[in-house]
């Protein structure tokens, strides 16, 4: 063998464990604690890329009492979730961004070039009446047919009503319907509790979109 050939430069040998270089972790941050702070845990709101570094216990201990919305009211508790939801990021209405009249030119009323478009997917139709290539008649026919959503109709479902039903016909109906069921209507039977609460649900739900 032939100890001068260039393949044994590009021989490499693995350290021992020795020669290995340890990674020194930094101590544990809780008060009196002299380990290894090897976890790391949220400082809270506000101070969310800042962590404390503590061993295994003091970091569970930190965890198990840790609350991201402490000293906030419940209203902004709700509010904060709800900016969540887009994360945190400003929203706007369907409409609220229009062009306006001095921006956009005008263009007649908005019926050029439609009056013989064949519109198979109703896109025409449901712009909100900006384009009105249909009669006008129809137009209002349809609008005076309400769309019934999934929720809605589960709604109406549990409140015994028709979609057809107005305000009134909701809280009537709801008054009904908790004299009905409620405990204090039934001797103390609290058996239909559950049917109460879907009640009240649909309710409140029924009467938010009227």
């Amino acid at each position: 063998m032939k100890f001068d050939s260039p393949l044994f430069d590009g021989i490499r040998v693995k350290p021992d464990q020795n020669r290995r270089a340890k990674k020194e972790l930094p101590p544990c941050e809780w008060p009196g604690c002299s380990h290894a702070g090897g976890h790391r845990a949220p400082k809270g709101r506000d101070q969310e890329h800042e962590y404390w570094n503590f061993c295994v216990n003091h970091a569970r201990e930190y965890n198990q009492s840790y609350n991201f919305f402490k000293g906030m009211s419940e209203s902004a508790v709700a509010s904060y979730q709800k900016d969540a939801l887009t994360g945190h990021r400003p929203t706007w209405k369907m409409g609220m961004n229009k062009p306006t009249s001095r921006a956009r030119p005008k263009r007649g009323n908005g019926n050029e070039g439609l009056d013989d478009a064949a519109d198979p997917f109703s896109v025409f139709s449901e712009m909100n009446g900006q384009r009105r290539w249909k009669p006008q008649a129809e137009t209002k026919a349809k609008a005076e047919t309400r769309m019934v959503y999934n929720a809605e109709r589960k709604a109406l479902r549990v409140m015994g009503l028709e979609a057809s039903a107005t305000l009134e016909d909701v809280k009537v109906r709801f008054k009904a319907l908790v004299k009905q069921h409620h405990p204090d209507a039934n001797g103390g039977d609290r058996s239909s509790e559950d049917r109460l609460r879907e009640i009240i649900q649909a309710y409140n739900y029924l009467k938010s979109i009227r």
